[in-house]
């Protein structure tokens, strides 16, 4: 073993001597830029497959940092986006609650006896010569079937027709069951009003039982009469059309409802009100 540790030995040291002799003999014949040349030659390629390697990485760790940081950026952005129209919404709708509450006021001043509890729509249920809706107040809020729902206008929406401890539903004066004791307001000319069950006609109310001597106009106002149920003056709407009725012996007026059933979104139910 000692003698192949000195055999190794002597060959590393001969092969010094031989790469020293080498270097010293091609630095006298061709000088030091030669081997300066020579160690260049075989480097730069080296170098350059290190530099090309080296910027692919920084191109790659760049784009992968950059995407994630832009993926970061869109999901905040959109999260913000959301919460910006979600406070818009949200201040749309105080903004016309408040105008709403507002308009009731007035409606109040004028009628100091009206006791009202609000509420929002929450489903409907409507078709041809049916037209209802449910809202989440009931008995715990003190309702009762029967009672009247109107506009902060004092327009006739409908009557609670079905009710339970926390929930309603309002049958509206589009639907062809629900008939309301009115007359003109102009001329104090009485009859019923009720949806209209003409097919096509399914957003109209129609005036029934009137004598064939009224004068009808367009645009005349249409209000209760007044009654247990009904408190006097609560406008349901105004005449857009006339004619005989079936019979040929009164006459019927066909009306626009006062109440906007297409943005319909809160209805106040009149919860007490003075009987004349």
């Amino acid at each position: 073993m000692k003698k192949q540790f000195n055999g190794r030995v002597k060959l590393i040291l001969i092969l010094a001597v031989v790469l020293a002799a080498l270097t010293a003999i091609t630095t006298a014949v061709f000088g030091t830029t030669f081997l300066s040349n020579a160690v260049q030659t075989v480097l730069t390629p080296i170098r350059s497959g290190i530099s090309s390697v080296t910027r692919q990485v920084e191109r790659y760790y760049n784009y992968v940092f950059g995407y994630e940081a832009l993926e970061a950026e869109n999901k905040y952005l959109e999260e913000r986006i959301m919460n910006v129209e979600e406070e818009i919404r949200n201040a749309d709708a105080l903004a016309r609650e408040n105008d709403r509450l507002r308009e009731l006021l007035n409606l109040q001043k004028d009628n100091t006896d009206y006791e009202f509890c609000d509420a929002y729509i929450v489903s409907w249920d409507s078709s041809n010569w049916k037209s209802t809706f449910s809202i989440a107040k009931g008995t715990n809020s003190g309702l009762e079937e029967g009672m009247v729902a109107v506009t902060e206008y004092g327009q006739v929406v409908g009557l609670i027709t079905q009710i339970g401890p926390n929930w309603a539903t309002i049958t509206t004066v589009l639907d062809t069951s629900l008939e309301i004791s009115a007359s003109i307001a102009s001329s104090g000319h009485t009859g019923v009003v009720q949806g209209s069950y003409t097919a096509g006609e399914d957003n109209t109310l129609r005036m029934n039982y009137l004598p064939t001597n009224v004068v009808l106009r367009n645009n005349d106002q249409i209000v209760t009469t007044g009654s247990a149920v009904y408190p006097k003056d609560l406008i349901i709407g105004y005449i857009i059309d006339a004619g005989y009725d079936e019979t040929g012996v009164a006459k019927y007026a066909k009306l626009s409802p006062a109440a906007n059933f297409d943005q319909l979104e809160q209805v106040f139910i009149i919860t007490h009100f003075t009987v004349d």
